[in-house]
């Protein structure tokens, strides 16, 4: 028995699609697919490759797809860019030419979306890996994290399930089973941060001496990041708005203090209702229905959400 029953209201909504995880009208493909967790996780990787995993696989990324693919908001639109490429079943591993250039959290909102269609609790997890690199840095990152009957809420990393990449970041554990002290969720960063246990210029896209992608603020955007996810708003990972700081900028006092307030229930154990309520009554927090999204080769742009 897991150490915590999970309620039948988390359980109802953490199964059903999001507008970002919904296969829609190619929810076919996913007949004849395995329902073990593990093997989903594995789909998903072998229909994406990252935008930074070229070298590995030995593969020169397109330049319209490095720059667009992962533009893609919506589950549906990233099959149908995976079926126009190779319309094989989807439990057929492609070439990395013919895949979906994306990043992390394209990974893990397949597999979440792949999940939930066989009725398996899952949700998106916005936070900073320990594991990409040895220099100490916690890189911005995004995982899976699902429901096992046995053991409760697990982190995924569906995009380390290839040993090319697992052995290339020396990756020593259970992708299935990501360790909370190498995977820090957003809310558990930020109050370390605050708590002076951690050092903010550590928590980024990258390292403070490669420029400005790091830092208290940073931290900040995630905790937004990760309470959208929790209530099914899985957006692209440079969306920004509301309580949103520019690059490097200093955050105020009360937005601190809003975050102060999230960060405890976005942790390690989420408080559901608080964590649904949080979303749903500060206009700081909840996505709106327009977005400014930070597009890193395309710039800048204004994008209404469905």
């Amino acid at each position: 028995m897991p150490p915590v029953q999970l309620a039948p209201d988390v359980v109802a909504f953490y199964t059903e699609q999001s507008a970002f995880t919904d296969p829609g009208d190619l929810t076919p493909l996913y007949a004849g697919l395995p329902r073990d967790p593990a093997q989903l996780a594995r789909v998903a990787r072998d229909l994406m490759i990252h935008r930074g995993e070229g070298g590995t696989f030995g593969h020169t990324v397109a330049r319209q797809r490095l720059h667009d693919d992962a533009e893609t908001r919506y589950l549906d639109d990233i099959l149908r860019l995976v079926v126009e490429r190779n319309d094989a079943p989807l439990s057929h591993r492609r070439e990395p030419g013919d895949r979906f250039v994306g990043v992390c959290r394209d990974f893990s909102l397949l597999h979440c979306s792949l999940l939930r269609h066989f009725g398996v609790p899952a949700r998106l997890r916005s936070g900073f890996a320990a594991y990409f690199g040895e220099n100490g840095f916690h890189c911005d990152h995004v995982v899976t994290e699902y429901w096992d009957p046995e053991r409760g809420w697990l982190f995924a990393g569906a995009q380390l399930t290839e040993p090319l990449v697992a052995d290339a970041w020396s990756i020593d554990f259970d992708p299935m089973d990501v360790p909370r002290d190498r995977f820090l969720v957003a809310g558990k960063a930020w109050r370390a941060v605050r708590a002076g246990e951690a050092d903010p210029g550590t928590f980024g896209l990258h390292p403070p001496e490669d420029g400005p992608l790091n830092g208290e603020w940073f931290v900040a955007g995630n905790v937004r990041l990760d309470l959208a996810a929790l209530n099914k708003v899985e957006t692209l990972l440079w969306d920004v708005w509301g309580t949103e700081t520019e690059a490097g900028q200093d955050l105020v006092d009360p937005v601190r203090e809003l975050y102060d307030e999230v960060a405890p229930v976005v942790g390690d154990e989420v408080r559901f209702t608080a964590a649904r309520e949080l979303f749903a009554g500060r206009e700081g927090l909840r996505t709106p229905r327009t977005v400014l999204s930070l597009a890193p080769y395309n710039g800048p742009r204004e994008v209404t959400l469905r």
